[in-house]
């Protein structure tokens, strides 16, 4: 899907600029591919830079309650240093890496909610402007995947998936936000759990898979929240067996004995460390019928520290699921 706008820094009659991304979901860490493509207008520019930026709608949580805004979390530049003369068409084949850690935003084409975008920034004579917004589509990676298919065939069912502003203590996350994916307790840990959220912190070498529970509380005891983490490897996608390993994950999170930290371990870069263990050496079938599709109809706040107000303003129609092309004023 292209979204043409026309580049408001020069005004009617100057270049426009589209962004062709190429079909089909990307992956984490892997390449992002497309083409921009450059039309002049009345007459010729310098184009000094183009550039592309990843954005994320993300949630954060402070002492007046909780707001939503965008953050970049990457930047490429994919060209620039040459002249488009009037009326000039141009192409820009692009390959960019995608970072580890970016979010999932589908599981068999289902949506999960989540919401990311490709903004192209064009600068010309001292303006720039960003001139062209498209969403983007991230599938798993097969060790995600394959973590996701073991928790549907135990029973867990899919509640909602959102990213958040925060680091997660004793992890190695690289992005300044982690998206969690909230799970319903499968029958056979109902008496135990009353949700289950979800974290992946991809890098080349593995997965860091977190694992924060809400248990509930017993006769002689209140409930609270259990965190840990296991790490696993991409070369075990397909070599272990998933249900009985994430089935162990799980027991073990609801035995008293093995309670490694709290939800205090979110968003604070010196938090204490969380519980670390490897996977055992074992696959297994199925979430893709326990998810449903995600709601994102949700509105855009200015989070602070987050976002400046003119990037708020820019995409906040695409971050509504809108496709607005005549939006004027981007720039500040």
């Amino acid at each position: 899907m292209v979204f043409k706008r026309l580049l408001g820094a020069i005004g009617v009659g100057g270049p426009s600029v589209d962004t062709v991304l190429d079909g089909g979901a990307a992956l984490p860490g892997g390449a992002l591919t497309g083409r921009v493509l450059l039309r002049g207008g009345g007459s010729a520019v310098e184009i000094e830079h183009i550039g592309l930026e990843l954005i994320a709608r993300v949630e954060a949580e402070h002492a007046e309650g909780e707001s939503q805004g965008a953050v970049a979390f990457e930047r490429f530049t994919v060209g620039g240093g040459f002249r488009l003369g009037e009326q000039e068409e141009r192409e820009l084949p692009f390959s960019v890496p995608l970072p580890w850690e970016t979010p999932v935003t589908e599981l068999y084409g289902q949506p999960l909610g989540i919401v990311l975008g490709v903004r192209t920034e064009v600068g010309m004579a001292g303006a720039r402007d960003k001139g062209d917004l498209d969403p983007l589509a991230v599938r798993p990676l097969p060790v995600q995947e394959a973590v996701l298919e073991a928790f549907g065939g135990l029973g867990f069912g899919f509640r909602s998936a959102d990213l958040e502003y925060g680091r997660i203590g004793g992890t190695g996350q690289q992005l300044p936000f982690y998206q969690e994916i909230e799970l319903t307790p499968a029958p056979q840990y109902a008496h135990a759990l009353n949700e289950l959220e979800l974290t992946f912190l991809s890098s080349p070498g593995g997965v860091e898979v977190v694992l924060e529970a809400d248990k509930r509380g017993g006769p002689f005891s209140a409930g609270h929240d259990a965190l840990t983490r296991f790490v696993v490897r991409h070369e075990d996608a397909r070599a272990l067996d998933w249900q009985t390993e994430v089935d162990g994950w799980i027991r073990r999170m609801t035995e008293h004995r093995e309670v490694y930290g709290s939800h205090a371990a979110y968003g604070h870069p010196g938090a204490p460390g969380i519980g670390h263990h490897s996977a055992a050496h074992h696959s297994g079938p199925g979430l893709g019928t326990a998810v449903a599709a995600g709601a994102a109809g949700l509105a855009v706040g200015v989070v602070g520290g987050m976002v400046a107000a003119e990037a708020v303003d820019e995409i906040g129609d695409f971050f509504e699921g809108e496709e607005d092309e005549g939006d004027e004023g981007d720039e500040g």
